[in-house]
């Protein structure tokens, strides 16, 4: 009976596995509250145009225009920008975690991650992801999103490996069936004690 192919190569998702997430329900719900904007309205708008803005075919300011400066503010949009972009932290002992398991497999390591440039390539710059990833398969570079499959086979053909020797971790389930539908395997991340485990089942302790 043959081994199990020990994986080669991590492909992670960055809001909620390396980072908090960049604009989610919580923040969104936050950043209303610290700005005194009606949260159900700016909701209805995010999920009108969101998708088009992760896609890459929006601007951030653009984004803004749509879901909060289409009438005015008491506030300008670089301090709405700034207070955003200021929520965002690392998860520094997963980040290091995932450093020390590159080195000791020799690991080849994607961004596979639905974001917007701007968001995206300030966290990339500010919490130093290049010196953990190898590439990033962002949603806004590619212009497709996951849960699209694409995206995933995209990421398949950068690393030009087989899925069966990468595995796709993120926080969200049905990411990760997607991705173990394609033959990846799949780690839902909810904490690093429990990641760790799975990884060590795989041979990647």
């Amino acid at each position: 009976m043959n081994e199990p192919v020990k994986p080669t190569a991590l492909f992670l998702d960055i809001g909620g596995v390396l980072l908090t997430n960049g604009w989610d329900h919580s923040l969104r719900a936050h950043t209303a509250d610290h700005f005194g904007l009606d949260i159900d309205e700016l909701n209805e708008r995010h999920h009108l145009t969101y998708d088009t803005y992760e896609e890459g075919k929006l601007s951030f300011d653009e984004y803004l225009d749509r879901i909060v400066f289409y009438q005015p503010r008491s506030f300008d949009k670089p301090t709405f920008k700034q207070f955003i972009v200021g929520q965002a932290k690392p998860y520094s002992e997963t980040i290091e975690f995932f450093l020390h398991l590159k080195q000791a497999h020799d690991l080849s390591i994607a961004a596979v991650s639905n974001e917007g440039r701007e968001l995206m390539e300030d966290r990339i710059d500010r919490f130093r992801l290049r010196r953990l990833i190898d590439f990033f398969i962002g949603s806004c570079y590619v212009h497709i999103r996951k849960p699209d499959v694409d995206l995933y086979q995209l990421a398949l053909d950068v690393a030009q490996l087989p899925a069966s020797q990468v595995v796709y971790i993120d926080d969200r389930a049905m990411f990760v069936e997607v991705a173990q539908d394609l033959g990846l395997h799949g780690i839902v991340h909810t904490d690093l004690k429990s990641t760790k485990a799975a990884l060590s089942s795989l041979g990647l302790d």
